[in-house]
């Protein structure tokens, strides 16, 4: 639909309608739009190609935004949508705990695999990553010790993340783990560490994942 600047459009946030939580909102000429997806600065060839699979494919009414850091895709909304929405708090908890469970499982594999320190290192690093992206109870190091620790299947307290979060902890993940191991083959296990979750919560996650810009890294 548009490929556009920061100084195009107007950035603001508002409150969700049904969690403790604001959602970004970008408003270009009288249209609102909400946060799809989130790219890296070095990442503006998968950003486009997405924003055109969307636009083109899809027939979705998507923006392109450039900015300095990242470039970010964002669908068209109206925001009396917003309170209508049902389906995304569905299944958001499902996705997170499979996310969690793979930011686990490469944690574990990196402390056993390479020790302690790199362990520490690596905690330091996706410190770095939550602050980077603002994610919403992931900016001290106590948090990420508890996500690392805790147990995503169990716990009533889950993060309160959308899905443009969890991309970017898979992308980010996915290049974290590509520097420490010196490999991908940590991603190619997914449907191992995923093995205690429901069938039905899984292929939820697996579906969601192939139609996602990171399913080509995660397998």
């Amino acid at each position: 639909m548009f490929i556009l600047k920061r100084q195009d459009v107007e950035i603001s946030t508002i409150q969700h309608p049904k969690r403790d939580q604001q959602i970004p909102i970008l408003t270009y000429q009288g249209q609102t739009f909400r946060l799809i997806n989130v790219f890296g600065a070095h990442q503006e060839e998968e950003a486009k190609t997405f924003w055109r699979d969307l636009t083109d494919n899809r027939g979705k009414a998507c923006v392109l935004l450039e900015e300095p850091d990242r470039y970010s895709i964002w669908g068209k909304i109206r925001l009396d949508q917003l309170a209508a929405e049902t389906g995304a708090d569905g299944k958001i908890v499902p996705l997170t705990q499979a996310c969690l469970l793979l930011l686990q499982a490469v944690f574990l594999d990196i402390e056993d695999l390479l020790g302690t320190r790199q362990a520490g290192l690596f905690q330091k690093d996706l410190i770095a990553v939550f602050r980077q992206w603002q994610f919403p109870q992931a900016n001290t190091p106590e948090a990420v010790n508890h996500l690392l620790t805790m147990e995503p299947l169990n716990s009533l307290q889950m993060p309160v993340w959308e899905e443009h979060h969890l991309i970017t902890l898979l992308q980010e993940l996915y290049r974290l783990g590509k520097q420490y191991f010196g490999n991908t083959n940590f991603a190619q296990e997914v449907g191992d560490i995923l093995q205690d979750m429901p069938p039905a919560d899984r292929a939820l996650f697996k579906d969601w994942l192939k139609q996602s810009s990171v399913g080509k890294l995660w397998r």
